[in-house]
């Protein structure tokens, strides 16, 4: 219980981070000479008001204690352990955690001792904290540190981690970059038709949260269609009229299963609080959640294990306590024991809902929304999985229209483990891109899609069986149908082996967009970049080569698992008027923000954030994120940015998401004329 309730607490922390980014607590670091070769290294938090750091010492099912680690090297050596100050210290009990705490307001002061063992010694390592308020936790921060000694230096080492970091940014630019300025400066023209970029992100953002809300309601749908959800529905509803009686606490009954559908709804919408904790904290971390190599890998190892368990090979669960203790909450009766039994729904139907759970997920992680867009679609499903208890709750009669169990909840399952097993090689072709493995490429997971929805409408047209599916008698109409569906679309999927003598690669097929691999990504017509154009995938370069074309640039942050750009290469782009411009009239720069591949050593610097903190630059995904976010203030794909050829100057407003022919290509004329009236202007100057 103890454990819920901060987990409680940080979630509805969630919703007030996504406004404003909390950092209450500021470290430095000192060090204190002992003697020839004994140190005493000082650690020191400045807390705001209100806000508590916790000591080191405290008991199990309590908050995350403050741990110091120090990386293990023969330079030194830790005389004991880390020794708090009792200092700003208050113990007494804690009603969150129902125990009695030590914790620190205003300043805590932890201090170690260390003997040196070499004339250059350096103490690296991280604390590891968590801090509270009144009314909210945040997650647990590590904050790194470092100490540089040497012997016959009386000079105390020093070193501030937060804001205050000292980090000069023209060097940083320079070295990066190749950039002087921390800021591009505006052209004064403007085009008397120029595209306005918010207008078609907002709109973007406005559709795209519509659809995953649309796409969580049908993954509801397809969860109500599956043996663990179906049969609750008559059992459930008839549990609530019969408990209340017929007559007068009918109503009661009533209004009890409507509780319970919107107790449904809650339950999912809850499971996505604490990823608007991750977004707030870090504008990038769902990008690098999404794009994660290991992270991919384990959604394909995932979504395989959820495919076959479909398939009926193995049944999922969820721990049996899990259960029990729900079932338990139940007792409490009122508003709490429905929504105990809301609960225990979510839990006893997992084998069947978290396989869809996690293919929304996932999605939701790979697009641009983020958090937000998670929230739509947990909405979506948990209104599509709870409506119905209150529908048929309100009208009993319903339930004899209901069709009644049987092999088509099972048929249901396998269609969707077909579903998952197609969905696991998305993810594992995102792996595959962003480490650059060159093994998942176009034709292979064309051809695997092909044998699986190949395999799907066999099994449609029953020549294949799985464990539990019943002989088929005689096949029906629907699910003739459906068979003969899934066969066109594997049809489809094989035309996307046409090459496209133009740009010398395969054809990209619109209905696969984001989801297959780039067509330019293949074993037998290779392109470093889309529709064969030429392309820069390092600023330094690029911006070289335009200063010696004299031709403007059009900068593409892009990502390899962010579906809106390719999208936009393969359906905007090849278009006859696009392909011009991108082709004769600028030099293509593409930035992928979610590349794993590790800067040289000496880029691998520490950097501020636009939204406050430091991070350290550690890809090369890591420096083109951090240069949008910078100079563009703005961390959304596919996102395309117009400059001069000498870099300097951003001659209109950027855009995102463009689909439209026309607007894109007004977009592209604009940069032109700017550039040509820049020209003339300094002609006559």
């Amino acid at each position: 219980m103890k454990k819920l309730i901060l987990f409680t607490a940080i979630l509805f922390s969630g919703f007030k981070l996504q406004a404003q980014i909390f950092d209450p607590v500021d470290w430095t670091f000192e060090s204190k000479k002992l003697n020839d070769n004994e140190y005493e290294l000082i650690f020191t938090a400045t807390i705001e008001e209100n806000w508590a750091v916790y000591s080191q010492f405290i008991g199990e099912g309590g908050p995350v204690p403050s741990v110091f680690t120090f990386d293990k090297n023969d330079s030194f050596e830790l005389l004991g352990r880390v020794e708090e100050s009792d200092d700003h210290k208050v113990t007494k009990y804690d009603a969150i955690f129902d125990m009695e705490l030590s914790k620190f307001f205003e300043k805590a002061i932890f201090t170690q001792k260390v003997k040196l063992n070499d004339s250059d010694a350096i103490i690296k390592g991280s604390i590891t904290f968590m801090t509270c308020d009144d009314v909210r936790c945040l997650p647990p921060a590590d904050i790194p540190f470092e100490f540089k000694f040497s012997f016959g230096r009386t000079s105390t080492s020093k070193e501030t981690i937060g804001d205050d970091v000292e980090i000069d940014e023209t060097e940083v630019n320079q070295l990066l970059y190749g950039l002087t300025e921390s800021n591009l400066k505006r052209s004064e023209i403007e085009c008397h038709d120029e595209v306005i970029s918010d207008a078609p992100d907002a709109q973007d953002e406005g559709r795209s949260l519509l659809s995953i809300f649309g796409l969580g309601i049908l993954g509801g749908l397809l969860a109500l269609l599956t043996p663990c959800v179906f049969p609750m529905i008559p059992l459930t509803v008839s549990f609530f009229i019969k408990k209340e009686g017929r007559q007068s606490k009918k109503a009661s009954g009533i209004s009890k299963a409507l509780l319970y559908g919107f107790s449904i709804l809650a339950v999912y919408l809850i499971l996505s609080i604490p990823f608007h904790l991750l977004d707030s904290m870090n504008p990038d971390i769902l990008n690098d959640v999404s794009t994660n190599v290991w992270l991919n890998v384990i959604f394909f190892v995932i979504f395989v294990f959820f495919a076959f368990s479909f398939f009926g090979y193995y049944e999922l669960t969820l721990p049996s306590s899990w259960t029990n203790r729900t079932t338990q909450g139940e007792r409490a009766g009122g508003l709490l024991g429905v929504f105990f039994m809301a609960l225990t729904l979510a839990i006893v139907s997992f084998s069947c809902t978290g396989p869809i759970l996690g293919s929304l997920l996932a999605g939701s992680l790979t697009s641009d929304g983020g958090a937000w867009q998670l929230t739509a679609g947990m909405g979506g499903f948990g209104l599509a999985l709870g409506l119905p208890f209150a529908l048929f709750a309100m009208f009993p009669g319903l339930l004899n229209s209901l069709p009644r169990s049987g092999g088509w909840l099972n048929t249901t399952k396998v269609v969707l483990g077909f579903l998952e097993l197609a969905l696991a090689f998305k993810f594992l072709s995102v792996a595959d891109l962003v480490q650059h493995w060159n093994i998942l490429k176009i034709e292979l997971f064309l051809a695997i899609w092909i044998i699986i929805f190949a395999g799907l409408a066999l099994y449609l047209l029953g020549k294949i069986r799985f464990p539990h599916d019943p002989p088929i008698k005689k096949l029906s109409f629907p699910r003739i149908t459906f068979g003969v569906l899934v066969a066109a679309f594997a049809i489809y999927l094989a035309s996307g082996f046409r090459v496209n003598n133009e740009t010398n690669t395969f054809r990209p097929l619109a209905l696969l967009s984001g989801l297959a691999p780039p067509v330019g990504y293949s074993f037998i017509y290779p392109n470093e970049c889309p529709n064969d154009l030429d392309c820069f995938k390092d600023l330094k370069i690029g911006l070289e080569h335009a200063k010696r074309e004299n031709r403007p640039i059009m900068i593409d942050f892009t990502g390899y698992g962010c579906v809106n750009c390719r999208k936009m290469e393969e359906h905007v782009w090849p278009l006859e008027r696009i392909d011009g411009y991108l082709r004769g009239d600028y030099v293509l720069i593409s930035l992928y923000v979610d590349d794993k591949k590790a800067l040289p050593e000496n880029e691998q610097v520490r950097v501020k954030r636009i939204n406050g903190g430091v991070r350290k630059l550690e890809s090369y995904g890591d420096k083109w994120a951090h240069f949008q976010t910078q100079y563009f203030q703005n961390n959304s794909q596919p996102y395309y940015v117009l400059l001069s050829p000498d870099g300097k100057t951003v001659l209109n407003d950027p855009v995102g998401y463009t689909p439209n022919e026309d607007e894109y290509a007004r977009f592209l004329q604009c940069g032109l004329d700017i550039m040509k009236e820049s020209n003339k202007r300094s002609a006559n100057e």
